[in-house]
């Protein structure tokens, strides 16, 4: 037996355990008997294990009550405080990532260590957007753990996600792809907003930025654009496809057609991370954003659109006018060009 200080004891026992050193700690003092009231604090393979749990408990005492709280029990009390503060496609996510650590549920959270967390990320056949997701997941149990004193360190930290190794490549979306995006429009959150960008041209950064006042509902135009002289300000009729869609978005008590839940604009991180990527994986395709506007672009081309429309509609640097002045014959050509995508 190896005491420490009148406030804890180490002692080996004799049962053939696989932990067999106990540590017990003081919790105070009986008030009629005077004895100690003692609690076991773990059990430990060896006494320099024992030594190290007895010494961080004494270092920074805890709840022994808390610190047999599971993994499991940690989310559903984060999630039930997150959850209303965020969007729905949000929520999907953070499931996702919980349900892909499953080996972690039942552990509990002051066992489990680096290695754990990173195993659980290893055996993840998921692809970025998830892995991310995970291990933002791991940093919120973990800080939940150390605000209410149930663990002393954050293991999250140290979990590597590994490299993207998705090639680069521009590939257009194809017309199957297209379909099931117009399928699941009404039941996967900011999905619209692809199928926006498939039929407009936009970079995601051009239509986070689209204010609604430059938005004609009535001449079915939007003015938009950024990045290059030739891109900046440019004028895209809106496709009869996703002329419901916008609408359904325009509203002029906002400044941006696409917003957040707080009805603010959406940053591009958020927007990528939260809503393009976990689509993706959802619906088990592999596009980066850019691959929206070369959609448009090959759309076009397919459909025998006049190049010069196309290269208006998309901001090529090749078409460049020192000012932008679209007439109606130039409004009813672009309509012309873009409505050739069926």
């Amino acid at each position: 037996m190896k005491r420490a200080n009148g406030n804890g004891s180490i002692i080996k026992v004799k049962d053939n355990r696989r932990k067999p050193y106990k540590v017990v700690i003081t919790k105070g003092w009986d008030q009629i008997t005077g004895k100690q009231i003692k609690k076991v604090l773990g059990y430990y393979y060896t006494q320099k294990e024992a030594n190290k749990a007895l010494a961080d408990y004494l270092d920074t005492p805890y709840d022994l009550e808390l610190s047999n709280v599971s993994f499991k029990e940690i989310y559903d009390k984060w999630s039930k405080l997150k959850y209303p503060k965020v969007s729905h496609s949000a929520i999907l996510g953070y499931q996702s990532a919980y349900d892909n650590v499953e080996k972690l549920h039942n552990m509990k959270i002051k066992d489990i260590k680096t290695r754990h967390l990173q195993e659980a990320m290893d055996s993840c056949s998921k692809g970025q957007a998830t892995k991310k997701k995970i291990k933002y997941l791991f940093g919120q149990m973990f800080a939940y753990a150390l605000q209410n004193d149930i663990v002393s360190k954050d293991y999250s930290k140290f979990v590597d996600i590994g490299k993207d190794i998705t090639e680069n490549k521009r590939e257009p979306f194809n017309n199957r792809e297209i379909e099931i995006l117009w399928q699941h429009l009404n039941d996967i959150e900011f999905i619209d907003t692809i199928l926006i960008m498939i039929y407009s041209g936009f970079r995601i950064g051009e239509l986070l930025e689209l204010k609604v006042e430059n938005i004609d509902l009535t001449n079915k135009t939007m003015t938009g654009g950024l990045k290059t002289e030739a891109g900046k300000n440019r004028l895209i009729p809106i496709h009869p496809k996703i002329l419901p869609l916008i609408k359904k978005r325009y509203n002029k008590d906002q400044k941006y057609l696409i917003v957040n839940f707080k009805g603010k604009q959406m940053k591009y991180d958020n927007y990528y991370k939260e809503k393009f990527l976990p689509i993706m994986e959802q619906l088990n395709m592999k596009h980066r954003p850019h691959d929206c506007r070369h959609t448009f672009a090959t759309l076009l081309s397919n459909a025998n659109a006049n190049a010069t429309a196309i290269k208006k509609m998309i901001g090529h640097e090749s078409y460049i006018t020192t000012e932008k002045i679209y007439t109606h014959k130039d409004i009813e050509e672009l309509r012309k060009n873009v409505e050739l995508i069926q």
